[in-house]
């Protein structure tokens, strides 16, 4: 299992989010898909810091599509559900908690907002059969795959990638990755701190 937690590398996903608005401002739909997502905190979260960046009919547009290989079979059920409990949320200031987040009667459980959740697709799915279930993005993030993968293996995923952005869309790592070079005259580095690339 991945690991990850709500608002896990918050900067790079500020920053993400400050490079993305402005592509696709005027959109008539936008779509997002987050390529290894676990149990949901990190789609969850990039959907909440958008709505909190975006007014209510931009918001209304965007679709997130996330998927996970989920061995298990139990990420979809929580990721539907949306309900986490208190350790899982902790780290979520505590002004959004408020305002996305719902105490069920006395417990330490936590329901995110319908209108956060309604956003949020999720798809069982394995990268490495490199066939995609949509088409058309305009930001994939992959930051929790990569690194289980065999360099050969990452080179195919970039090239999936590429293939299912749409014009200028973007592309975002996890930091400790590299861009495989094989790859790298497909996308342009758009930020010095952060692994964001933008389709060319």
């Amino acid at each position: 299992m991945a690991f990850t937690f709500f608002f896990r590398d918050l900067y790079t996903l500020d920053q993400l989010i400050d490079k993305f608005l402005p592509l696709v401002d005027g959109r008539q739909k936008i779509t997002i898909w987050d390529a290894g997502c676990a149990m949901g905190p990190e789609p969850y979260t990039l959907l909440i810091l958008l709505s909190e960046k975006m007014n209510h009919f931009a918001f209304r547009k965007v679709f997130l599509d996330a998927s996970d290989i989920d061995e298990m079979d139990t990420f979809g059920k929580i990721i539907r559900e949306g309900i986490y409990s208190y350790d899982e949320i902790k780290r979520v200031p505590e002004d959004i908690l408020k305002k996305y987040f719902t105490q069920i009667d006395n417990t330490n459980k936590y329901e995110i907002d319908y209108n956060i959740k309604s956003k949020l697709t999720f798809h069982k799915h394995d990268l490495t059969t490199l066939k995609p279930f949509g088409n058309k993005y305009n930001l994939i993030i992959c930051k929790n795959v990569l690194l289980h993968l065999q360099p050969a293996q990452r080179i195919e995923v970039f090239k999936m990638f590429y293939s299912v952005l749409d014009n200028n869309g973007l592309i975002a790592m996890e930091n400790t990755q590299a861009m495989p070079v094989e790859v790298s005259h497909l996308f342009e580095s758009i930020s010095s701190n952060s692994k964001i690339f933008k389709k060319i």
